[in-house]
Formats: structure tokens, C-alpha cells, sequence
């Protein structure tokens, strides 16, 4: 069945139904990983959002259900240029095409996802149409326009406390859209791992007496969490180490008087370079999903230093907060799609936790 793709700024993309046939209006990225696309699916960063992928065939390894990192897929719609029907794989258990009509996800093939992405680029992340219908242009695009990604923190986090057994220390992990591997990253280093919805409490999870607590990464404006940001700041006027990814480095920047702002089309992909400031000055290759960026102009020096910056385009990729036991990052260490070039800040928190305990 034919589909459109219809954009804030009156471009119409013409191509095939894919997922379900239901209309959505959503916010348009893309990202540009090669492999991977079942993760991009199922991170809840993508809640509020419908992803084109800009590599030009998606599903030819299948859904390998196991590589998930949450129980569900999350953004609002897919664009690809070429969906791959016969996935060729030993590990896929479905089809993408089944997949995405199974969890209720329209979407669009057959358009010139190079196109779409220069626009992006070009003008800016925008909004858009994924229908099946014939429309009147004109008519829709005061809908389009209108639309919000707004507060999603609340629908993707988890509702109660989850466990994690392990035999070391003991980690407390804030739910903000977290991604499955940032726990299984600290559960494979023996950290004991609880994981706390978004709205927990500060007290409530310094009370458990955690070694140390992570802030995990999430969908939407950071801004638009001011009740978790307040929550944040209890966290960091106390002494337990803190690692914060993604909007955990928001979120914490915010807490302590930095500011953050919306990029111009935001960093998702697999292949971001970031470089690192504190040390020698050494480039990881990393991987990324974000639309807001902190300030650097706006860190007060007092409280923390930027740690590592984008080798792109120099915007800030992480702090370490002064005299404190906490530090940031912006990209994703435990990747997943991605390369693993960062996962060493899950040892280096490990040891900022032993290092406090023994203090």
C-alpha cells in the first residue's frame, strides 16, 4: 500500500506501508547506524520520535530477540528506504516487517532516505506525517507543526523497583528510559543493581545506602523534568559516586545551574568521536542518541569541568563535577548498536566506588 511522508515544511515523501497502517504525527530524526537497527527499536530515548535510518537496508539479519533493550520497541514510526523481507541470520526469530505490525509501529519504505536526511541536516530536526491516507497537504500542516514530544520520561520508565542479584557493590540505578545493558554492564562487574523508577526519591534510594548510583538516558527535553531535577540535586549534595549518561548528564548539569539547549539535528549514530579532556587527549569512537546538549558557557567552573567534547562539532560530551565523586557523559559507554571504545567508565566508576568506601 502506498504511504507519504509528509514534513512540517510542506515536503512529501511518496512510498510503501510498512509496520501497521495507522497515522501518526511525530518528531523526525535519523540515525546512522549501519547494524543495530533492533536496539535503535526498542531505546526508549526514541520515545516521542519516528527514526529514519539513513543506512539503506534495514532487516536483512531479522529480530533477534535477545538483543533487545527494553521489553518493547518505542518510537512512533520507522522510515528505511529498503525493508529487507527474508532476513538471512542463524539467530533471527522474526521478521521486521512482523515485528513492527506486532507492536503497533506505521512506517514508510521506498523514499529517498538520503533526501530526508539532507533536509534534516539542512533545516533542522522537524516534525512530520506518516499516513496512508490522501490528505490535503495544506490542511495538515498546522497539526504537524503543533506537535510536542513533551514530557515521556513517566511513559517509559519502569513502575516499581527491579533487582538485579550480584555480589559486589551495590548500585542504585535511576530509570529514566534506561537502556538493558547499561545494568547488564554493571551485573557482569559483580555490582548488585537495583533499579528505581524515575520519580523515586532521593531519600528513598540514599536510604538503601547504595555504593554508588547511576543516572541512566532517557527521551525528550531535560527541562521538561523539573520534579527529577530537584530529586537530582538531593543526589548530589550527597557523597555517593554518580555516573550519569545521556540525560543523567543533563539532568545533573541542570541540578547544579548549567544550562541545556536543543541541537540543530542532534548526534544518532555508532560512530560519533568524542575526545577526552582529562587525560591525553585521546579520541573514542562512540555511540550517541541525543537532541539536547549542556551549555558548556554555562558550567560554572567551581562545580564541574568538561571531561570530554564532540571532535565534530565541540559540543560537551561530559563533566567531572568538582570535589565530587560524580562524573558524566553524554554518549552511550555500554553502546549496544555501537563500538565499545567507552565501556572502560563502567571500571572507572567501579573504582570511584571502591575508592569512596575506603576513604
Amino acid at each position: 500500500m502506498k504511504a507519504f511522508l509528509i514534513l512540517e515544511d510542506g515536503t512529501v515523501f511518496t512510498g510503501t506501508s510498512i509496520g501497521t497502517q495507522r497515522t501518526v504525527i511525530s518528531e523526525i530524526v535519523f540515525n546512522t547506524s549501519m547494524t543495530g537497527y533492533l536496539e535503535v527499536l526498542t531505546d526508549p530515548s526514541y520515545a516521542g520520535q519516528a527514526v529514519c535510518m539513513t543506512y539503506p537496508l534495514i532487516g536483512n539479519y531479522g529480530i533477534c530477540y535477545e538483543d533487545m533493550e527494553s521489553s518493547r520497541p518505542w518510537p512512533d514510526g520507522y522510515i528505511v528506504r529498503e525493508l529487507s523481507r527474508l532476513p538471512s541470520n542463524f539467530r533471527s526469530e522474526d521478521t521486521i516487517q512482523h515485528f513492527l505490525k506486532k507492536n503497533d509501529i506505521p512506517g514508510i519504505a521506498g523514499i529517498d532516505t538520503r533526501a530526508l536526511t539532507r533536509i534534516l541536516r539542512e533545516k533542522g530536526t522537524m516534525n512530520g506525517m506518516i499516513t496512508t491516507e490522501e490528505v490535503d497537504v495544506a490542511s495538515v500542516l498546522p497539526k504537524i507543526k503543533a506537535y510536542k514530544v513533551g514530557p515521556v520520561v513517566q511513559k517509559v520508565t519502569c513502575k516499581e523497583p527491579q533487582h538485579i542479584a550480584g555480589n559486589g557493590l551495590k548500585v542504585a540505578l535511576y530509570d529514566f528510559g534506561t537502556k538493558a545493558d547499561i545494568a547488564k554492564n554493571l551485573a557482569k562487574r559483580g555490582c548488585d543493581v537495583t533499579i528505581y523508577p524515575a520519580s523515586t526519591k532521593a531519600e528513598t534510594v540514599l536510604a538503601a545506602n547504595p555504593d554508588g548510583i547511576m543516572l541512566s538516558n532517557g527521551p525528550g527535553d531535560p527541562k521538561d523534568n523539573p520534579e527529577i531535577i530537584e530529586e537530582v540535586r538531593k543526589l548530589y549534595e550527597s557523597d555517593v559516586p554518580i555516573f550519569a549518561i545521556c540525560l543523567g548528564h543533563q539532568l545533573m548539569a541542570l541540578a547544579t545551574g548549567a544550562d541545556t539547549y536543543k541541537m540543530k539535528y542532534g548526534h544518532r549514530g555508532g560512530n560519533h568521536p568524542v575526545r577526552d579532556l582529562m587525560g591525553d587527549g585521546r579520541c573514542y569512537i562512540t555511540s550517541q542518541n541525543h537532541g539536547y546538549a549542556v551549555d558548556v558557557n554555562t558550567v560554572d567552573p567551581k562545580v564541574a569541568v568538561p571531561a570530554f567534547e564532540n571532535v565534530n562539532d565541540r559540543t560537551n560530551e561530559g563533566l567531572s563535577y568538582v570535589g565530587k565523586n560524580i562524573f558524566t557523559v553524554q554518549f552511550h559507554p555500554e553502546a549496544c548498536p555501537g563500538p565499545q571504545d567507552a565501556n572502560f567508565l563502567f571500571d572507572r566508576f567501579i573504582d570511584m566506588m571502591k575508592g569512596a568506601a575506603n576513604a
